[in-house]
């Protein structure tokens, strides 16, 4: 039986110099609902998917997030399938996240949801995770 190790598509992060000049531009130009923020980095709705639009402070290239049931019992079956391991995996607020590069050097950002979705108060700031 062939499995799905990919679910969906969890977010896609965008570079911006200025969090707050970010924020008012996806929030208040391109009409995104902010849902969470940090210090460095804010989340942003898109009305048609569960998806997220991510700005973040911190890296500069554009990064792709999928989310896969479980990113420690995935690890093996990638690697084995020709993946190459980037980054091992690590602890990220909502669960586990690992890097890798599929066969023809594509690079995936992978994570799974084991500690819960981000809690946020009624100004978007994280006050923890729901309960998966």
């Amino acid at each position: 039986m062939r499995i799905s190790v990919i679910r969906k598509v969890d977010c896609v992060q965008f570079y911006v110099s200025d969090l707050e000049q970010g924020i008012k531009f996806y929030r208040d130009i391109l009409g995104q609902e902010l849902k969470w923020r940090t210090n460095d980095s804010a989340g942003f709705q898109m009305p048609e998917s569960d998806a997220e639009i991510v700005i973040q402070t911190s890296r500069r290239e554009q990064e792709t997030d999928l989310l896969v049931e479980s990113v420690d019992s995935s690890v093996k079956y990638l690697v084995d399938a020709g993946f190459n391991m980037v980054v091992p995996p690590f602890d990220i607020q909502i669960g586990r996240c690992v890097v890798v590069d599929d066969p023809w050097g594509n690079r995936m950002v992978l994570l799974d949801l084991t500690k819960g979705k981000l809690a946020t108060d009624s100004m978007g700031r994280i006050v923890g995770n729901i309960t998966p």
